[in-house]
């Protein structure tokens, strides 16, 4: 594994490392106005919400890590506290790079991507109109981070005022995931698609508790076909299936396995796990357990 200390390496270099490591990250459209009222429109990777009590958003306008100059978006929300955090989607995520391009200062960026201005209702920069959700802030605090090339500027914003398009609405009301076909920044100049296809659910433990990985049968734990992930995967079930569930699956979906390898019993463990980890990719845990116990049932 290679180790390395950044203050041994270029910010550049710790940077590359950064981006290529952490990601997929969401992007902040960040719409804000000079001192002049001239609207500003450019996109931040480093960004994500933290509260939803007050809502806050934190987004970072670094400074240049070649120059050490800051972005008109810090210049701008340092005299007027204010800004608007669009949300990009797959339909404007190359109008989202054009307006990365950069255009000298009092530049709308809203004019050069070709992007619809919308008034906001409480502040003063503009919305992105094709933007699926924009979230109108406040400017809460801006904390510097350094004051060397690369340095970041946190901009902790706090949401006003939330604007949904009903195109990624689901019925009841909420943002469908499949509709709203989020994009997000990658390493370089890679980007994500949050797709159908690129999706997956996990039900999370909040109200729930899993077994936990101690809690596996050690003949599964040391598995040669289970990765540690199946593994994690297994301990999350609340309960282990019981003996009768088990001898039911066994006759009605395994009797074939277990006839054919009755007299291998290392092939059929082993067919068992490996049924087991498909079962488990398909996200059937309970199917994936009760064939897992049938090797040593009954």
């Amino acid at each position: 594994m290679l180790s390395i200390d950044p203050k041994e390496i270029t910010v550049q270099k710790v940077h590359q490392y950064l981006l290529g490591a952490i990601g997929p990250r969401p992007i902040a459209f960040a719409s804000t106005v000079d001192e002049e009222g001239n609207d500003n429109l450019a996109p931040f990777s480093f960004f994500n919400v933290f509260s939803a009590n007050p809502p806050i958003l934190i987004f970072s306008p670094a400074r240049s890590g070649r120059s050490n100059t800051t972005k008109d978006t810090y210049n701008n929300v340092k005299v007027h506290p204010e800004v608007v955090i669009n949300v990009v989607n797959y339909d404007i995520v190359h109008q989202m790079s054009l307006a990365s391009s950069p255009y000298p200062p009092g530049t709308s960026e809203f004019v050069k991507a070709g992007f619809t201005a919308l008034n906001s209702d409480i502040v003063k920069p503009k919305r992105v109109g094709e933007s699926p959700v924009q979230f109108e802030c406040k400017v809460n605090e801006v904390v510097e981070l350094g004051d060397g090339g690369g340095a970041g500027n946190l901009i902790i914003c706090e949401v006003v005022k939330i604007h949904i398009s009903e195109g990624v609405l689901d019925e009841n009301g909420m943002i469908d995931q499949k509709k709203i076909d989020l994009v997000s920044r990658m390493g370089g100049n890679w980007y994500c698609r949050a797709d159908e296809n690129s999706m997956f659910e996990i039900a999370k433990p909040i109200t729930t508790c899993g077994i936990g990985y101690d809690q596996i049968p050690e003949d599964i734990r040391k598995s040669s076909i289970l990765s540690g992930n199946d593994l994690g995967h297994l301990g999350g079930i609340e309960e282990l299936p019981n003996e009768t569930d088990v001898n039911e699956y066994k006759l009605l979906e395994l009797s074939e396995l277990f006839v054919s390898l009755e007299d291998k019993p290392a092939v059929l463990e082993l067919a068992l796990h490996e049924k087991a980890k498909s079962l488990l990719a398909e996200n059937k845990l309970e199917e994936a357990w009760m064939t897992l116990l049938s090797f040593n049932n009954g």
